[in-house]
């Protein structure tokens, strides 16, 4: 699938798909919706649909590796949240999971639980997702 000499951004990018899928499986299943939603993110970024599918065929292979700048971390906390809302329903699980990654990428304590919300309200609403990031950068800070 990749070369031993992977480079960050394929790295990162597979972390990034690695956290798309273990939030598809944290309710228990993973829905058809949520499926087409990661696989779009990676053809969207390069990336063809199988070699999606063996990327969360062998997620234990796979080293988290942290976004390199603020776009890119805000960037990965929309897709999770973006990702959550794909099947209409949105798990407490998934929630918890998603503040979870949001501190993990590197985002403050003390505005997880706000980020995420603003970005749920954000997508559910139909906004743009540069308008979103915008309005969230004050959160970076």
């Amino acid at each position: 699938m990749f070369g031993f000499f992977e480079s960050e951004e394929t790295k990162r990018l597979k972390s990034h798909i690695k956290n798309l899928g273990a939030l598809a499986k944290v309710d228990g299943h993973v829905d058809p919706d949520e499926m087409n939603y990661i696989v779009s993110i990676g053809t969207r970024h390069g990336l063809k649909a199988n070699d999606v599918q063996e990327i969360l065929s062998n997620l234990d292979r796979i080293d988290l590796k942290p976004p390199a700048n603020d776009t890119e971390r805000f960037d990965q906390i929309y897709d999770l949240v973006e990702m959550m809302l794909a099947d209409g329903i949105i798990d407490e699980k998934e929630m918890e999971f998603c503040n979870s990654m949001a501190l993990k990428l590197g985002f403050r304590k003390s505005i997880v639980g706000v980020l995420v919300r603003k970005i749920s309200i954000g997508v559910k609403d139909g906004m743009p997702r540069e308008m979103i990031r915008q309005e969230a950068q004050a959160f970076f800070y």
